[in-house]
């Protein structure tokens, strides 16, 4: 493996089957270099094995030379929370949205979880939801939205991320460029948001716009199809969405990262490594692959063999590795060791 087929891994977020480190997830690691993992309630039990889990993950990480990996979850507060007691729980953005002091509560959301994140070794949070809710939203998304006006989604979106980062943790808006109308949950179906331009800069971007002017450290994408933009692609696998709208337009420097591309959205129409070469190919940095290792396998295959023919280029990568490298380097490269007996005595649990 050349050091081109190498480095190639840093693009993957990946899941990983139960609560502590496995043979395959740890194969993952030292051979395909993966640069993230992202964590389920399936993975965490409690703060003392979560920290441990951490711990393995980056040492792993370590021992094959590679960067710290990005270790992820949803914690959003609400119904969307990995971390549950004695991890401190939040009612999520709706409940903020409607409290009488918004910004104190999104706030004190955005210090509390950051603090108790990283203490256990969590460094990425893919939080906040910037969606502007349009009426009745769907299911999938109910509670998650800061509400209808676009400019309170806007300042209480960028007031977590603002506190997210200033004390450690990488925050992610989501999910570009906005669900608030969509009709069906992408987790099965894959949705078409029929607005116009004007609604979409009225109303969709400006949240993003201020995540972006914070310093956000990601923006993840969504699966749904948006036809004033693109009327074929969904925008996670859309060049006009992902490098016309949101980098060159928009100025944003940090990570697009994809949302689940195991997804029904994704994978009824496109195979899960089909949708992670295309949606690299559109200008995203990080796939998410939360669930089927199998997946990730086969996806890394199949970049590695589509930069060995030249259809991903070696330049399109250097961009997404060197803005990876920039942001590990900005919160991973002064990391403090886990220390046990910290989360310990903060959670007061016994030895």
């Amino acid at each position: 493996m050349n050091d081109w087929e190498r480095v190639i891994g840093q693009l993957f977020m990946v899941g990983m089957p139960g609560p502590h480190l496995d043979e395959a997830t740890d194969h993952l690691i030292r051979e395909g270099h993966v640069g993230g993992i992202i964590l389920f309630s399936r993975n965490i039990e409690d703060p003392l094995q979560l920290a441990a889990l951490c711990r393995d993950l980056q040492a792993a990480a370590s021992e094959s030379q590679d960067p710290p990996l990005f270790l992820a979850v949803d914690q959003e507060g609400g119904r969307v929370a990995r971390l549950k007691e004695p991890f401190r729980s939040f009612p999520g953005n709706a409940a903020v949205g409607m409290d009488e002091e918004p910004v104190k509560k999104a706030i004190e959301f955005a210090t509390v979880t950051s603090r108790e994140m990283g203490m256990v070794g969590l460094n990425m949070n893919l939080a906040p939801v910037v969606d502007v809710q349009r009426g009745e939203i769907e299911k999938h998304l109910a509670g998650r939205s800061f509400g209808e006006d676009p400019e309170v989604v806007a300042f209480l979106g960028r007031t977590v991320v603002k506190h997210l980062q200033k004390n450690g943790i990488m925050a992610v808006a989501k999910h570009f460029p906005g669900l608030g109308r969509a009709d069906v949950d992408p987790h099965f179906h894959l949705p078409k948001i029929n607005i116009g331009l004007e609604e979409l800069e009225r109303v969709n971007f400006p949240p993003f716009a201020a995540a972006i002017e914070e310093g956000v450290c990601g923006i993840m994408t969504s699966h749904a199809i948006y036809p004033a933009l693109d009327p074929e692609k969904p925008a996670t696998l859309s060049p006009m969405v992902l490098t016309k709208v949101l980098r060159e337009r928009m100025g944003f420097r940090g990570l697009t990262i994809t949302d689940d591309l195991e997804m029904g959205a994704i994978a009824e129409d496109w195979s899960v490594a089909e949708g992670a070469l295309t949606s690299f190919q559109a200008g995203a940095d990080i796939l998410l692959i939360c669930k089927d290792q199998s997946h990730v396998r086969e996806s890394l295959d199949l970049m590695r063999q589509s930069l060995s023919k030249g259809t991903v280029s070696r330049e399109r990568l250097a961009q997404s590795l060197e803005r990876i490298r920039r942001i590990k380097a900005s919160f991973l490269g002064h990391r403090q060791d886990i220390s046990l007996a910290g989360v310990r005595e903060y959670f007061k649990r016994s030895a």
